[in-house]
């Protein structure tokens, strides 16, 4: 497993990064100037720790960063400043954790494992997801509304979960195409037009017997209303 040491002090981070690599850690150590929201796009870490000696505002702002781009990994704060003020804008800022200094090493190990294992476990639920009666299933890419059942492509499926993590509120088509396509070179919005399309002709089934059904949204995207188009059509 690998961590991301983000550390302004060259000898304290070298020192953390020695300890974890006892513990059977892979351990890449950067320092705040050397962008490290690139840094953990380019290496996909397991976990982040930010080793400051004030969790300044670079280090809050890397983190809201990282999770503002959508990175789930775990995030803990180690830092001298550890007062409640300090500890809520680091959870607040998306930090799994806040550590004060001076802590125990064994206990910092046993924590960041802990939220390693939480994580794993998040992962493997993210497999399943569940709005009312409309169950995905990321595995097997079929979607479940009460007996209607679904098979979609994945793709499909990735689109319909991306609707479903946002189910009635309006998702832009640009947010859609960044996290579906924005890395494979695709010059066109309208590949997710047209995957709307496959995936609302699929849902036609689901939409017939009173389930949730895709809606446009002008100016704002689309939409999953989970109330069913029975309803909205009252």
């Amino acid at each position: 497993m690998n961590v991301l040491i983000i550390e302004n002090d060259s000898v304290a981070g070298c020192v953390l990064a020695e300890g974890l690599k006892a513990e059977g850690f892979d351990v890449t150590f950067v320092q705040q100037s050397e962008d490290p929201v690139e840094t953990v796009k380019a290496l996909n870490p397991c976990a982040v720790v930010f080793d400051s000696s004030s969790a300044d505002g670079a280090d809050l702002e890397t983190c809201r960063a990282m999770r503002r781009n959508g990175r789930t990994e775990p995030i803990l704060f180690l830092s001298d400043r550890h007062g409640p003020a300090d500890r809520a804008n680091g959870l607040m800022a998306g930090a799994d954790d806040y550590i004060a200094k001076p802590f125990a090493f064994d206990e910092f190990v046993e924590r960041l494992r802990a939220h390693l294992m939480h994580h794993s476990i998040s992962d493997d639920s993210r497999e399943r997801r569940k709005v009312g009666q409309l169950v995905l299933d990321m595995h097997t890419r079929q979607a479940h509304f009460g007996k209607v059942h679904i098979r979609l492509t994945q793709r499909e499926a990735e689109l319909l979960s991306i609707l479903m993590d946002n189910a009635n509120q309006p998702v832009c088509r640009g947010s859609i195409y960044d996290q579906l396509w924005g890395d494979q070179g695709c010059t066109s919005l309208n590949v997710v037009d047209v995957y709307l399309g496959y995936l609302r002709t699929k849902f036609t089934e689901i939409t017939r017997v009173g389930g949730p059904f895709i809606s446009t949204v002008r100016g704002r995207g689309f939409m999953l209303d989970i109330n069913g188009y029975k309803c909205a059509a009252r």
